[in-house]
């Protein structure tokens, strides 16, 4: 007789637990046990729980390699769903068994469950193995399928009960996919294989209306929602500042205004990684020497800024030529300018040259800091609206969102739970595709809350995105390469670069020590037709197979396989952080971050006016939608996981633990040296401090 030590842990979200029965065969290298019922006096399998069992055996099952857990009907309580964590199993020779679920049951069905041990295909000799690895991809691509979301960006994940109705405009990309209510909960009937990664999280979800709805009934209340009048005073618009202030947001409301500030925002601002060195001055950007000697200093002159690397450029070209649309039935208007700005010898980096177009002529001055002060500010102005855009459409929802939703749909899709990958990767998908299926249907709908605040629509909005995924290269994404690339290496007080580079360190090391444990050779990644079905989905249904981006369409090394998956990791959690967690200070104050302008760029100097100025920003409606929506974004999950911290156990093995623990001592110094330099700073920068960036994109 063989007793087994069974121990079975439920989830700890909101309704996790069930009244089902829950029975367990135990299968190992000699036998299977079985069927029995998991049951004690009392509750079980309650929410948060870890309820302890006996299975007693004929004979030693030798070494345990599955288990198969059983939902079935209790008396005449009605189904309910189960999310089980893991089934922990001590066998009689004292050995501790881990089997790792971590997702849903929903029906009355069975789960069969690996033994946690992470293995390559190749690794698996045992036929029940390969055919329960063959099963379970077979299973989860039959689930979960790819479904266009705008033609010409990456796909999105296409599930039996998130099928929106499909709205197509040939001529101009929109919005593929809207969803006229928006659910609770996601009721996905076939979840043998489900994970939390496609659930919705009861609490993750209320607590995303609890944010919107009293603020936005707040500003109801008061009349601000419906009101479509300009702005009387710039001093009115702290009438509608959220209430939760900081430091950097108080700094914002005095600062926003000065050149100086207006330079710092493009190297540790919500959207650091426009900013180019500029080494030759663009024919469609005439800047002449004389325009801008003035601002650069005594005993120098425009071309030997250039030649000392201190002229950098902000073009936002990717912007021209997309139209606009009404709001509040008044004719909304656009431009893509370009800025000129110099690192000057009190280390400030100061806007010298702004041009509203991308073509140069007698009704597109380019405006100077000697200009008048209300056609300089509205000049300024204006690129910080083109900062709206290539931050929110193309930094924030392209490069981090839409592209880890593909990234973790390709994971689910692809890689067995047994997966050395998919356990390395798993934490860093969390929610993600629950919070853009929240952005699709509330946000990013026909007539949602953004489509009434942006001048380009939601039409233009994709426009842009099409645009940026069109340009977007492999390369662009390896961040060390990405600063050298923007000649910006070498650039003082860039703070967002210092703190990357020492995330990304801190990452790589990490997977350099899980990925070499579990991939000793080059022969090993080249081999793996799992890990090379992974990249290709990524490919084709990311990058949509687009060749020039340089992205892989399989992987040969390790180092290459290195590269790829620290890429992911860092998308899927310091990318966003970087340009999410600050969005509310620095955009809580429309005048810096306006989402529509509703008067032409000048054409003409010395026209502007307060009044002017004044009309040209969004409206008292469009200010507040716009908010609205930057608060719900911006706010702290109130179940989040730092960078590092990693309490579902997928890794069992010692190796990959140990890296664990030592990612986190990296990122804790990281978090320590950030503080420190911040003491000194009069505006701190802290979006990549460790603490603050989650594992993953779920807000």
């Amino acid at each position: 007789m063989a007793t087994y030590k069974v121990k079975v842990a439920t989830g700890t979200d909101l309704l996790s637990g069930t009244m089902d029965s829950i029975s367990l065969v135990i299968v190992g290298t000699q036998g299977e046990s079985h069927k029995q019922l998991l049951n004690h006096f009392g509750r079980d399998f309650a929410t948060g729980a870890v309820d302890e069992y006996t299975v007693q055996c004929q004979q030693d099952l030798g070494e345990l390699i599955i288990i198969r857990l059983y939902k079935e009907r209790y008396s005449f309580f009605p189904k309910n769903s189960w999310y089980c964590n893991y089934v922990q199993i001590c066998a009689p020779n004292g050995r501790i068994y881990h089997f790792p679920a971590y997702q849903w049951m929903d029906g009355y069905e069975t789960l069969a469950l690996r033994e946690a041990t992470g293995k390559r295909p190749e690794e698996d000799t045992l036929p029940i193995l390969q055919e329960h690895r063959r099963e379970e991809i077979r299973a989860k691509q039959d689930l979960y399928h790819w479904r266009v979301f705008v033609p010409g960006l990456p796909n999105y994940v296409d599930i039996p009960s998130y099928r929106p109705p499909v709205r197509r405009n040939p001529n101009r990309p929109e919005w593929n996919g809207y969803i006229p209510g928006f659910p609770i909960l996601i009721n996905i009937k076939a979840t043998r294989f489900l994970n939390s990664n496609l659930r919705y999280s009861f609490i993750k979800t209320a607590s995303f209306f609890l944010r919107l709805g009293p603020m936005a009934l707040a500003f109801k209340v008061r009349g601000l929602i419906d009101n479509k009048r300009s702005w009387k005073r710039l001093k009115d618009i702290k009438r509608i500042f959220p209430a939760t202030k900081s430091v950097i947001s108080e700094y914002v409301v005095e600062h926003w205004a000065e050149d100086r500030f207006f330079g710092y925002q493009y190297l540790n601002g919500i959207n650091p990684s426009l900013l180019r060195r500029c080494t030759q001055i663009p024919d469609k950007f005439p800047v002449t020497d004389d325009m801008v000697a003035p601002f650069l200093g005594e005993g120098t002159c425009l071309q030997a800024e250039l030649e000392k690397g201190n002229i950098y450029l902000a073009d936002y070209r990717i912007l021209e030529g997309i139209p606009t649309v009404e709001l509040s039935g008044q004719k909304q208007h656009h431009c893509a300018p370009m800025c000129l700005l110099h690192f000057d010898a009190e280390g400030n980096l100061m806007p010298i040259a702004i041009q509203l177009s991308q073509t140069p002529g007698p009704n597109c001055p380019i405006f100077l800091p000697s200009d008048c002060e209300w056609d300089w500010l509205l000049a300024k102005t204006w690129v910080r609206y083109a900062e709206f855009y290539c931050h929110e459409a193309i930094s924030h929802l392209l490069e981090t969102h839409l592209i880890a939703e593909a990234f973790c749909l390709a994971t689910i899709r692809q890689l067995p739970l047994c997966h050395p990958l998919y356990k390395l990767l798993v934490p860093h998908t969390r929610y993600t595709i629950q919070i853009n299926s929240i952005g699709r249907a509330l946000l990013l709908n026909e007539g949602g809350l953004s489509a009434r605040g942006m001048s380009l629509g939601l039409g233009g909005f994709a426009e842009v995105m099409v645009r940026a995924l069109s340009e977007m290269t492999y390369d662009s994404l390896y961040v060390p390469n990405d600063f050298v690339e923007r000649g910006v290496q070498d650039l003082p007080g860039y703070y967002f670069r210092d703190d990357s580079l020492a995330v990304w360190d801190a990452l790589e090391r990490y997977v350099t020590e899980v990925i070499t444990y579990y991939y000793p050779c080059d022969a090993a990644v080249e081999g793996d037709p799992e890990l090379q079905c992974w990249v290709q989905d990524i490919f084709k249904e990311c990058l949509l197979g687009r060749e020039s981006s340089g992205f892989p369409t399989c992987l040969r090394t390790v180092q290459e396989l290195i590269r790829y998956v620290t890429i992911v990791i860092y998308t899927c959690s310091a990318r966003h952080a970087a340009v999410n967690t600050g969005q509310l200070e620095f955009t809580s104050w429309m005048p810096n971050f306006p989402s529509s302008m509703r008067n032409p760029p000048m054409q003409v100097k010395g026209l502007t006016t307060e009044e002017v100025f004044m009309d040209t920003l969004p409206d008292v409606k469009t200010t507040c939608i716009v908010l609205l929506v930057l608060w719900t974004l911006s706010r702290e999950p109130d179940d989040k996981r730092p960078l590092g911290h990693f309490p579902d156990i997928h890794f069992v093995e010692e190796a990959p633990r140990r890296s664990m623990e030592a990612l986190r001592q990296r990122l804790m110094q990281i978090s320590h040296n950030i503080r420190q330099r911040n003491k000194c700073l009069p505006i701190p920068y802290y979006y990549l401090d460790p603490v603050l960036i989650e594992n993953s994109i779920s807000i």
